[in-house]
């Protein structure tokens, strides 16, 4: 299927993205969409005949265990109400811990490379034929950014991806802007890896802006898109005319004219032409060889050790540079302070200036073990324990805003009308 030039639906450029010339199709971060109906936005989107690819975050396909049934279900439903033709996921990890390990389960809140070894490999094709099964809709992968390498690697990103297309008939999401990240931060040359890559096995393209700082290529989505990330992008149309290139914008958004013009920019490669249209047919996959239980072990401990030196603070495991879990494990407790902000605006609204550092000393000691809503209800509580704001208003605040959302239903109208004229009485 032929998508054309989309855009990342957010719902903060909704309107904006209604109102952009020339786009044929939107990606939508699956998690942020409910099961049973959709933003009005997309609904009008939908009916001017814009196709919407749902794109999941939390599947976690790279993990050591077999993806979760509930979450497979929840994106296979989000699929089905978008009439999707695929659904796209990441190769990576994102949780680690729990039974395998005997440890708690820690959740990243990010995307984890996996290291491409053929144990990790093996494990991965697995999950992926379980999602497979699961989907309504053929599934895509894309490959990720990294700020850390794995040691030990025994495949290139190249050879790993192709493998993984070979064995398992998953389509590609190739992020050019990724593989320049890659390229930055741990010195693979992006023309190598799409030279390994089964081009015509690419779903669509991904491009994105980032930023350098201090030597190292941080993947924002919040920045424009620089010229040597569209470098990539004309490497990966001198080989092959991809189905589909959206643009992603998580942060930051800037005016319309100037996502217009990003998209003009994205045009204007793929116009200089140069590889054949990509002609899809899915390689006769081999039979299935079961994963046995001690290699998923093997990963499971990798992978744990790996993420609780970056959300724990326990010793960086062999192999390892420690300078770059630093630089990651900084950029991942920072993400969590934003995130965290974004699904309960409140708590910044009551702490001031004094949320970012709170949250930062706060996430330094204590991990992640489930969603941001939950990591936010859990701040709030290490707060109210410790004493905390100092300020007395800004304490029955918080006290306020964490009862209502950690009790089992939500306060009825009339609790809700009560408190408000308490507050208005006794000062905010």
């Amino acid at each position: 299927m032929r998508l054309g030039i989309g855009i990342g639906w957010r719902p903060e450029i909704a309107a904006e993205v209604e109102a952009l010339p020339g786009l044929d199709w939107v990606e939508a971060v699956a998690e942020n969409l409910c099961a049973d109906h959709l933003p009005d936005s997309l609904v009008r989107l939908r009916e001017r005949g814009v196709t919407v690819v749902p794109h999941g975050v939390s599947l976690g396909l790279g993990g050591a265990d077999r993806p979760d049934p509930g979450k497979l279900a929840d994106l296979a439903a989000r699929a089905t109400l978008l009439g999707a033709p695929l659904v796209t996921e990441h190769i990576a990890f994102v949780r680690a811990g729990g039974p395998r390990t005997g440890s708690p389960v820690l959740e990243a809140g990010h995307l984890l490379p996996v290291p491409r070894t053929r144990a990790a490999l093996d494990v991965l094709c697995e999950n992926v034929r379980i999602a497979q099964d699961a989907l309504p809709v053929p599934l895509a992968l894309e490959n990720i950014a990294a700020l850390v390498s794995w040691p030990g690697e025994e495949l290139t990103e190249g050879q790993f991806l192709a493998e993984l297309v070979e064995r398992t008939g998953v389509r590609l999401l190739i992020d050019v802007a990724n593989l320049h990240t890659n390229h930055v931060n741990r010195g693979e040359d992006p023309a190598a890896a799409l030279d390994e890559l089964p081009v015509e096995a690419i779903a669509y393209v991904h491009v994105a802006g980032g930023v350098e700082k201090d030597g190292v290529w941080h993947d924002t989505h919040a920045h424009p898109v620089t010229a040597p990330v569209l470098d990539v992008l004309a490497e990966l149309r001198s080989r092959v005319d991809p189905p589909g290139v959206l643009l992603e914008r998580d942060e930051a958004f800037p005016p319309p004219g100037e996502l217009a013009g990003e998209l003009d920019a994205i045009r204007g490669v793929l116009e200089q032409g140069g590889g054949a249209s990509a002609t899809w047919s899915a390689p006769a996959v081999p039979p299935a060889v079961p994963v046995a239980e001690s290699v998923r072990d093997g990963v499971a401990v990798a992978q744990t050790a790996l993420l609780s030196a970056l959300v724990a603070g326990t010793p960086a495991p062999e192999g390892f540079d420690p300078n770059r879990l630093r630089v990651q494990s900084r950029a991942l407790a920072a993400k969590r302070a934003d995130v965290v902000a974004k699904v309960a605006p409140e708590l910044p609204e009551i702490l001031g200036d004094g949320y970012r550092a709170a949250f930062l000393a706060y996430a330094g000691a204590r991990p992640m073990t489930s969603g941001y809503r939950r990591d936010a209800l859990d701040f709030a509580e290490h707060l109210l324990i410790a004493g905390r704001p100092a300020d007395d208003a800004a304490r029955r605040r918080l006290t306020r805003w964490w009862r209502d959302r950690a009790a089992p239903r939500p306060p009825g109208r009339a609790t809700r009308l009560a408190r408000a004229a308490r507050s208005v009485l006794v000062g905010r």
